[in-house]
């Protein structure tokens, strides 16, 4: 890995990590919203991208708080195991590519 991206990476990693799971805290939130007024919903496939893109935590967090998406087994399974995921990359990438 180039020395420059990985010293970005470790400056910003905070916020590299907590805007997505925000962001997707966020789409819980209004998708569940949206389910109680009987509105047009927030795609699945766009709640598992936003959950793919370093956002398990804030979906989790979203499923337990809303309490949305919890009688989903494809939710129930990829949520954590997506979470677990990039637990270990981040792990990884500061044992590995530390500056």
């Amino acid at each position: 890995m180039d020395a420059s991206l990985s010293r970005f990476i470790n400056e910003n990693l905070v916020f590299l990590l907590f805007a997505p799971n925000v962001i997707t805290y966020l789409l819980f939130g209004w998708d569940k919203h949206l389910a109680v007024y009987q509105r047009s919903r927030i795609p699945e496939a766009v709640l598992f991208f936003f959950t793919f893109l370093f956002g398990g935590f804030g979906a989790l967090c979203g499923m337990i708080f809303f309490r949305h998406k919890t009688q989903h087994t494809s939710f129930l399974v990829l949520v954590p195991l997506l979470l677990l995921i990039q637990l270990a990359a981040v792990v990884l990438f500061k044992l590995y590519w530390q500056y």
